[in-house]
């Protein structure tokens, strides 16, 4: 079959590569693609926010399924536009990708069906939201409700920090209309982790747990990111935690979506935040996380393809995935001044040196080739991905491919794994 992947990152990059190991694949085709993807993929340079545009690459190459990576053509409907048209696709439709476009509404559902998360208040003016943080408890969390390329969350620790970020949202409009609305939640404390799902609208196949870090600094220091590297398995996430997790939030997440008349098609993401009383929910996302899809699917043993297909056509009951025992971990280079201004254009050198490693796979994310040269071309460029016996293994063979890449505009933090290697 001819598989055409939406997006550009590194989540497309880990999605291409995989798919294209899969022997239902004939032809695989990326829009846009980077010069990573090149190498598994033909690249096709369409505009994902164009819907007809993509309706007609997919009529004129004849495509049998489309996989949508990115949150943004979700939400904007490109899977509804598509399967409209008659075009077999991979992805949740427009008003079920409101659990990630929109926090406000994810707020909401969470409090409708019981599903344990942080208390918040929702805010449409900007002087209301000023004054609330002027006495809110601290710490606090404020969020633009709407899309931000994971940058919308400010952790805040102080009332200086707190009146800060409710400025740089609702009043100096960082990040646009996504400010329009925003979300300020309790703080809560405890340790983040990942759990994906493959969703058909009733039935439910969970992926294996990951950690990622979003922090710009070691230490999980700094403001947030789109995510500065991640790793799986996640050693905090146990038989048990995972167990409770799908009754409290995975299971009732589908069934509130169906009864609402928004049945769930796709991945659903669940970010985590867990402590001794259990775990809450953070976020909902509505596709691979990026970087967890990296780790993922360095880890899956099985044809992700059928996978992603049963999942579309609700048969995903009695399904099953096969993983392989060891860890895997990403360490995401980025360019300097990432997640603020960035400078593009920089020549990226070593890659196929770093690459050689044996267990070692480099996902490009913000990249693109200029005769025989790399540039890098985006906030978050490269994720060093390496295979271990464990999360200690896969962490130093990933810095001893980051250490053969000669980047002088990029940086990487240098402790990703760091909770599950102080384990021991």
């Amino acid at each position: 079959m001819r598989v055409l992947v939406i997006g550009g990152g590194g989540r497309e990059h880990a999605l291409c590569w995989k798919i294209a190991r899969s022997r239902r694949c004939d032809e695989l085709l990326c829009a846009p693609g980077n010069a990573g993807i090149a190498q598994v993929a033909t690249c096709l340079p369409v505009d994902v926010g164009d819907a007809p545009a993509v309706l007609t690459c997919c009529r004129d190459h004849s495509v049998d399924l489309v996989v949508i990576g990115p949150e943004q053509p979700l939400v904007e409907g490109l899977a509804d536009h598509l399967r409209a048209s008659g075009i077999s696709v991979f992805g949740p439709s427009a008003a079920a990708a409101r659990l990630e476009g929109s926090k406000a509404f994810a707020k909401d559902f969470m409090a409708r069906h019981g599903i344990p998360t942080a208390r918040c208040e929702v805010f449409d003016d900007s002087v209301a939201l000023l004054q609330y943080l002027e006495t809110c408890p601290l710490p606090t969390v404020v969020k633009a409700d709407g899309l931000a390329a994971g940058k919308g969350v400010i952790v805040c620790m102080s009332r200086h920090d707190a009146l800060e970020a409710g400025r740089l949202v609702a009043v100096e409009r960082r990040f646009g209309g996504a400010g329009d609305r925003v979300v300020v939640e309790e703080f809560m404390p405890g340790e983040e982790a990942t759990v994906l799902a493959l969703v058909d609208g009733e039935e439910v196949v969970m992926l294996q747990a990951s950690q990622d870090h979003k922090r710009r600094f070691d230490g999980d220091q700094g403001p947030n990111t789109g995510g500065m590297g991640a790793y799986s398995p996640a050693p905090v996430m146990t038989e048990a935690l995972e167990a409770h997790v799908m009754e409290h939030i995975i299971n009732p997440t589908m069934a509130g979506m169906a009864a609402e008349g928004k049945p769930f098609k796709g991945v659903l993401y669940a970010g985590l935040m867990i402590d001794e009383a259990g775990p809450k929910l953070l976020e909902y996302n509505v596709r691979f996380g990026d970087p967890e899809c990296q780790v993922l699917m360095a880890r899956l043993m099985s044809d992700v393809l059928p996978a992603l297909i049963a999942a579309r056509d609700g048969v995903l009951r009695n399904f099953d995935l096969r993983w392989y025992d060891e860890a895997a971990l990403t360490v995401v280079m980025a360019a300097q001044g990432y997640p603020g201004a960035y400078d593009k254009g920089s020549e990226i050198g070593g890659l196929t040196q770093a690459g050689a490693l044996d267990d070692v796979t480099i996902f490009h994310a913000g990249t693109a080739r200029n005769g025989d040269r790399v540039l890098a071309t985006g906030g978050r460029v490269l994720g060093v991905t390496a295979l271990g016996a464990d999360v200690a293994a896969a962490q130093a063979r990933a810095y001893e491919a980051i250490d053969l890449i000669h980047w002088p505009g990029g940086f990487c933090r240098r402790d990703i794994g760091w909770r599950a290697v102080g384990r021991g």
